[in-house]
């Protein structure tokens, strides 16, 4: 059976606007329609230019009835980010004081994504400055998650991914610095893939300030969809140097090491002490490693020094707040000082995450502090190619629960998750993909289950550094064995 047009993959979509079947045409109102149908109950959607798609959408036609080919996303409508800067749309981070901020030029990956024919639909939500893992702000109001409409579709990526479940997009770039690809991914049930350092230009994105030309510690941009074939699609198009790197160095991406599970070396990190996680969706990681293993692969519990949270979350936090301090003003910054000098003592006031004080000392550290975590983290980034010498790929959890409920009380830092019925810290959420972003590791949500409510799940799936294309093949091979995937919502 054919599944709707709206819920095609965005390979399948190519292949009917290449064969004729379908024209883009005829695909933009078809998605116009289903924004129309579903954005007012999830609100994923926060702008869109119509006409201009609906324009862009003729001349991709008749471009292709003259036999032109514009590139592999020829006439392909997808929306993006509200933090990717599209010339012609507001970029506004979700934040209040960039409502009518309009670039005068696009993102190194819009232009990556209009060159290859591409046309962009729409902006999807974001939370304030993309630093929440909930999608909610002052600008567009509160994204709501398809699976349960009292839940959180995740953030910062929310937006998109709540675009994706509900049908009202293909495709979507989103960009991760504390799992912001990868959690709302596992919150809505598709699949996203937070890349290899640096290979993906974050020029055109906000965080930073509107012009920024750096590429950000820690953070990367990275590809969202409903298949993991899909990811590999979007990779290999947004994938590449920034602008004015291009006379240095050209996309070439490792081969995947693994063609099949019987060729794959599994190894699990699945608990820690230090954040735990709901049995449900441990239950689901163990079942899906013993089925991994009845089909054939080498799977087994990982053990190396860096699979200790107490090793990973205070070089991760440490570096997380020097890169944010950026961002906060100095009243905030002493508030920071204060966390960290009082550490030990937080917990008299509620759950608290193992070395959180380090974000505190991170956000007000001098440069020569700041130097001495960073070359610790690449000691650590060269340690941990031994254990990709014994696996092809590391599963572990993303965060401690499935979708979480609405919570937008103030301040942040006392907000609450509930895990094996037990209140944990809300940053609790940041320990499980802290190893990936830290050590600059390809990591691919993918979604392998439900809740006994109904929630999706994912788990991560973990690579060496620069081996992209393994991580998301071994999604997509869990896919094709019906271990893994997306499943559209109940109403959807």
């Amino acid at each position: 059976m054919t599944s709707p047009l709206h819920y095609r993959s965005a390979t399948e979509l190519l292949k009917a606007l290449s064969d004729g079947s379908v024209t883009s045409t005829d695909l933009t109102k078809a998605l116009l329609q289903r924004i129309s149908e579903h954005n007012p109950q999830v609100n994923a959607i926060v702008a869109m230019d119509e006409a201009k798609a609906l324009t862009k959408a003729a001349e991709a036609d008749a471009a292709r009835a003259q036999g032109k080919t514009l590139g592999p996303l020829h006439g392909l409508p997808l929306t993006l980010k509200d933090t990717w800067e599209v010339v012609g749309m507001t970029c506004t981070a979700g934040a209040p004081a960039l409502k009518d901020h309009r670039p005068e030029k696009h993102a190194d990956v819009v232009k990556r994504l209009e060159d290859a024919g591409a046309i962009v639909l729409g902006k999807t939500n974001v939370p304030l400055y993309a630093t929440d893992i909930q999608s909610y702000n002052k600008l567009f109001g509160m994204t709501r998650n398809p699976f349960n409409p009292a839940h959180t579709p995740g953030g910062s990526s929310g937006g998109a991914a709540a675009a994706l479940a509900s049908g009202m997009t293909p495709l979507e770039v989103g960009s991760d610095l504390a799992g912001s690809i990868r959690i709302p991914a596992h919150f809505c049930g598709i699949f996203g893939h937070k890349p290899s350092r640096k290979l993906v230009s974050l020029r055109g994105h906000i965080p930073g300030p509107p012009g920024t030309e750096s590429q950000p510690d820690l953070a990367e941009g990275g590809p969202m969809a409903r298949t993991a074939e899909d990811l590999t699609l979007l990779l290999e198009v947004i994938g590449g140097p920034a602008e004015r790197e291009a006379n240095s160095w050209k996309l070439a991406m490792a081969p995947a090491r693994i063609d099949s599970l019987e060729q794959a070396r599994v190894g699990l990190w699945l608990s820690d002490p230090l954040c735990p996680v709901d049995q449900e969706l441990t239950d689901g990681y163990r079942n899906l490693a013993q089925e991994i293993e009845n089909r054939g692969a080498l799977v087994s519990d990982a053990r190396h020094d860096l699979l200790n949270l107490a090793h990973i979350l205070p070089a991760y936090f440490n570096l997380l707040g020097s890169l944010l301090s950026t961002s906060l003003t100095p009243s905030q910054r002493r508030q920071m000082k204060w966390i960290a000098r009082l550490e030990k003592w937080l917990h008299l006031f509620g759950p608290v995450t193992a070395y959180v004080g380090e974000y505190g000392r991170g956000v007000n550290q001098p440069i020569y502090q700041w130097m001495s975590w960073s070359e610790t983290r690449e000691k650590m980034r060269a340690q941990i190619t031994e254990l990709f010498e014994e696996f092809d790929v590391l599963l572990t959890p993303i965060t401690p629960t499935a979708a979480i409920p609405h919570d937008h009380s103030n301040p942040v830092f006392k907000r609450t998750i509930t895990v094996a019925d037990k209140p944990r810290a809300y940053m609790d959420q940041f320990c499980w993909i802290a190893m990936a972003t830290l050590l600059g590791l390809p990591a691919t949500s993918v979604p392998i289950g439900r809740t006994k409510n109904g929630l999706p799940y994912n788990i991560q799936v973990i690579g060496a550094p620069g081996m992209d294309l393994t991580t998301i093949k071994f999604g997509e091979l869990l896919e094709k064995l019906g271990l893994a995937g997306f499943q559209a919502p109940e109403g959807y």
